[in-house]
């Protein structure tokens, strides 16, 4: 698989970079900033990028801008969005241009070799993956609509959704079988009046409404 990496911090591009290729990743091109960035993709055609939100000159949200530009022009290469704080709307702003290969973590979730590069395998395979934190803070925030409708085992559900959980995940997390969480799944479709949709495509419907994107 391969990896492009946008990070301004020397230090964490190379614990990145290590990171990868002991685990079996090729890295294609690691650069400090967003236009290096698209020019690197452009160049390599990667199966995912991992990208900073902040990065020069403003450190502000320039590495989400350019992911979605990058989303634009190459729509098949995945994006993990790396942040120190969680800022879960730029999550909603990737997740609103296309609807898959796209995880938000936080810095710190990278010490978690494991669980980081289950999330950057999940992206790169064309599904979602939140960060626990930012799943948490949305669930504190999010308290109109239709989510209302929803149980507390439902809302737990549907943020283990947004993490990117399949239903096995789902049922050895919250320790129930696979065919409650089914029922609790079909539960939230109908309570969020989603329609029957071929394949995954209502779970990122679902997962859409909880981040409060547009669908």
């Amino acid at each position: 698989m391969r990896i492009v990496i946008a990070e301004d911090s020397v230090l964490l591009r190379a614990g990145l970079i290590k990171l990868l290729e002991t685990s079996g990743f090729e890295v294609a091109a690691a650069v400090g900033d967003a236009d290096a960035l698209l020019a690197a993709v452009r160049e390599h055609r990667p199966d995912a990028a991992i990208v900073d939100v902040r990065m020069p000159p403003g450190f502000t949200d320039e590495g989400v801008r350019a992911a979605l530009v990058m989303r634009r022009e190459s729509p098949e290469v995945a994006v993990l969005l790396l942040s120190q704080y969680v800022e879960e709307r730029y999550a909603a702003d990737l997740l609103s241009t296309n609807t898959s290969g796209v995880g938000y973590l936080l810095k710190d979730r990278v010490a978690d070799v494991a669980a980081f590069l289950d999330a950057l395998r999940r992206v790169a395979a064309g599904g979602t993956a939140l960060d626990p934190e930012v799943v948490s803070q949305l669930l504190l925030r999010r308290n109109r609509g239709p989510l209302d409708r929803l149980t507390p085992r439902e809302r737990e559900v549907l943020g283990l959704m947004a993490e990117g959980r399949s239903n096995a995940g789902i049922a050895a997390a919250l320790v129930v079988s696979e065919s409650a969480v089914a029922k609790h799944i079909n539960s939230i479709f109908a309570k969020l009046d989603l329609p029957h949709a071929e394949g995954d495509h209502r779970r990122v419907l679902a997962v859409l409404h909880f981040l409060g994107g547009d669908t």
